[in-house]
């Protein structure tokens, strides 16, 4: 890694303030340069440290085999599911609260 610290040219900078749809108007442009420089600067201390570690192995894995089997199933029956809920199952429809109007 070189010694060497990277800093923010003027038409970068220009640049950059074009992209963030801000203007130098409330400092000047050597105060925010500086400023600019200062944050690359973190940016090369944090890439000194190890970062070769995946990050998602800290996550539990999937592994394909142990998913369902895409295949279609029989899904249930109407006259098995109004058993399930009929005091709400009125006129082949389940009843359930309004969500739209007062209160929502």
């Amino acid at each position: 890694m070189s010694t060497e610290l990277k800093t923010v040219d003027e038409t970068m900078l220009e640049n950059l303030l074009y992209l963030s749809r801000l203007s130098p108007e409330s400092t000047d442009m050597a105060t925010l340069k500086k400023q600019v420089d200062e944050i690359v600067g973190y940016f090369e201390i944090l890439s000194k440290y190890d970062d070769s570690e995946n990050p998602y192995d800290a996550y539990p894995t999937t592994e394909a085999e142990k998913l369902r089997k895409d295949e279609a199933v029989q899904g249930l029956e109407m006259h098995d599911v109004k058993h399930i809920n009929e005091a709400n199952f009125f006129d082949g429809y389940f009843q359930v609260p309004k969500v739209l109007g007062e209160g929502a």
